[in-house]
């Protein structure tokens, strides 16, 4: 095993945390290495086709994990230059000011952060900056403060959709535009002008872009960091542990396995983990040692507990009138997600999905579409669909964790019904507009296409919560830095930090975080 050069920053991992920490630190001029377990995405046209990116499943990674009853699943993670970041729909939101405190749920406490919204959101507002969002502050009546307007005004809605929201806008609800990361220039009319990167299509959402309009880490990140002579990037580098000196206090060596099965291992004097919740906490785990019996970091035996993924509903609505829209996740709703007048614990959010396609609804025929629908054909739903995506908060229990086989498999044991009643009363309030909103009323499906035919654990895009931050080291791994507390260089800048995880989509904060926790690094590398 030959050992690089020794360098001031390793990063592990190239999504939302560390690829916005690459971009960062890059013009800082310190030698930085960033490690990636895959490689650059393939351009090419399948990146837009909808049998192979969500029927075939071609981009996602060939693994499979295991859920509590020992049966395997295939999770929702890709290994490219980028991270889930490549096929995520680009909503970029903030989490709200009430997420940072203690929040009563119905079934539980969703705990307190050891930071302020105050803290992160100028952050917010960088971050916001950096990844090209779209919107408009102020439309939401939930959100926080911003110090900053987002740099681009929002996209604008498709007819159906902008009659969507003057519908719910009539029921006395507050719709807003959907803040979403795409480089897109507008004309009066909202299409795409001629010099636009983004052209509007129906590939944002689960799609990776072919033309680099999404607002991903590779594109936003990664490839502008590896412009300065300072950035060093090997892609193929599976890290599969973390190695101390004798003490135990201080990360030596990052071992990685490369394509060509060699072993190679790097050093530096700081070394950040951003794998992703489960792949960062499965690294510390197997990174155990006679000073870390337990798994790296891991004296708090916290290390892989209280992994979070959202509540999450795709549900599919059939509109009375075509819905031709293309771009179609321009519109969220948040009235109900701290609570309603019926009901005293927060429901969570409503959201756009991208618009489905009759092969993405073909490949989920047999689940559900013959026994709703058995006189409508796939391409007339699809042509009448109007998707959304139904987001509740789940509790970060300390029996849904992360635990590794002697073999090294990933084992995730999750309670899949932890705090749903909140998530259904939403999906009623939902089905009870319908019919006001031109919809049928009694055509709400399930669409499994998101939930991958039918297996929810394998919904891993919104992981979060397995190597939590807090200022107590007996019940969290990280401090309020971000630095492990049982180590003086480690690092975890992914989303593993969360203490809970809200009910928006967790990149954006992923991603400010990531800001935050790079300028602490470079106070201390100064």
């Amino acid at each position: 095993m030959a050992d690089e050069q020794h360098y001031d920053v390793i990063i592990i991992g190239t999504g939302a945390g560390g690829g916005t920490l690459a971009h960062r630190l890059a013009p800082t001029g310190k030698r930085i290495l960033i490690l990636e377990r895959g490689d650059y995405l393939p351009r090419e046209r399948d990146n837009w086709d909808s049998i192979a990116v969500f029927v075939k499943g071609k981009y996602r990674a060939r693994e499979f994990w295991y859920d509590k009853h020992g049966n395997e699943f295939p999770p929702e993670v890709n290994y490219c230059v980028g991270g889930n970041t490549k096929f995520y729909g680009a909503a970029l939101f903030r989490l709200r000011p009430e997420d940072f405190g203690e929040l009563r749920h119905h079934d539980g406490i969703s705990p307190a952060w050891p930071i302020r919204y105050e803290d992160l959101e100028p952050y917010y507002t960088q971050a916001e900056q950096l990844y090209l969002v779209h919107g408009r502050h102020g439309e939401d009546p939930t959100e926080g403060p911003a110090s900053g307007e987002y740099p681009h005004p929002p996209v604008e809605h498709e007819p159906r959709i902008q009659q969507l929201s003057d519908d719910l806008e009539k029921k006395g609800l507050h719709p807003f535009h959907l803040p979403i990361g795409v480089n897109l220039a507008q004309d009066e009319n909202g299409r795409a002008t001629h010099d636009s990167v983004c052209i509007r299509c129906d590939r944002v959402d689960g799609f990776p872009c072919l033309i680099g309009a999404k607002s991903d880490a590779q594109v936003i990140c990664v490839d502008p960091a590896l412009e300065h002579d300072n950035v060093t990037m090997v892609t193929g580098a599976n890290v599969r542990r973390l190695e101390t000196d004798p003490t135990g206090r201080t990360v030596t060596r990052v071992v990685a396995e490369l394509e060509d099965a060699s072993t190679q291992g790097f050093s530096a004097d700081i070394v950040v983990v951003a794998c992703g919740a489960v792949n960062s906490a499965s690294l510390l785990l197997r990174s155990a040692n006679d000073k870390h019996p337990n798994g790296l970091a891991n004296s708090s035996d916290v290390v892989g507990r209280h992994y979070m993924r959202h509540n999450n509903l795709a549900l599919m609505a059939v509109s009375k009138e075509p819905n031709p829209t293309k771009f179609q996740k321009t519109l969220a709703l948040h009235d109900w997600y701290l609570g309603s007048d019926d009901w005293d614990f927060p429901l969570g959010g409503i959201q756009m999905l991208g618009k489905s396609d009759a092969d993405q609804i073909h490949g989920e025929a047999p689940r559900w579409a013959g026994a709703v629908t058995p006189n409508m054909p796939f391409e007339m739903i699809a042509h009448h669909a109007v998707d959304f995506w139904l987001c509740g908060e789940d509790l970060p229990l300390p029996e849904s964790r992360v635990t590794l086989f002697k073999n090294g498999d990933i084992h995730l044991a999750l309670d899949e019904k932890n705090n749903i009643a909140g998530l259904k009363r939403l999906q009623h309030k939902l089905q009870g507009m319908l019919g006001h909103l031109g919809m049928h009323e009694h055509h709400l499906l399930s669409h499994s296409i998101y939930l991958h035919k039918g297996m929810p654990i394998g919904a891993t895009a919104h992981q979060a919560g397995t190597v939590r931050f807090g200022t107590d080291p007996r019940s969290s791994v990280l401090d309020v830095d971000c630095k492990a507390h049982d180590l003086d260089n480690l690092y975890v800048v992914d989303t593993s930090f969360f203490p809970s995880i809200g009910a928006v989509n967790p990149s954006l904060t992923a991603m400010a975080n990531a800001l935050r926790v790079g300028d602490r690094l470079i106070e201390r590398m100064r």
